[in-house]
């Protein structure tokens, strides 16, 4: 059964041109980046600076192996991308949520 899977997963990257291991290592990598976003974030909003570049970063961390998925995929279908847009947009939901709460908590504790 993990055969298949793997024969599977890696059959797919030679199908659309990209490869598996860089969309994960980048899709991996990218996670302690975005944690790292949201705490330069709150280090901001207590220093009432701009929350500008942080968002954008934690934004361009989340879609980063979807971006590579786009530019170097050949072939790639249409339900993919559509697929792809739905995480982003999932995504994005999910990254407000999560700058929304830190910015409270770092609102929190601020000093009255």
């Amino acid at each position: 059964m993990f055969d298949a899977l793997r024969d599977w997963f890696f059959g797919l990257g030679a199908q659309y041109g990209v490869d598996p291991l860089v969309f994960g290592a980048i899709y991996v990598g990218a996670i302690p980046l975005f944690f790292a976003s949201l705490a330069w974030l709150g280090r901001n909003v207590k220093a009432k600076k701009s929350p500008v570049v942080p968002i954008l970063a934690a934004g361009a961390c989340f879609v980063s192996a979807y971006v590579y998925l786009l530019i170097a995929g050949e072939n790639v279908p249409a339900w993919v991308y559509g697929f792809v847009a739905l995480l982003v947009a999932f995504g994005a939901w999910s990254t407000v949520r999560s700058v929304r709460k830190t910015i409270a908590e770092a609102k929190a504790e601020m000093p009255a």
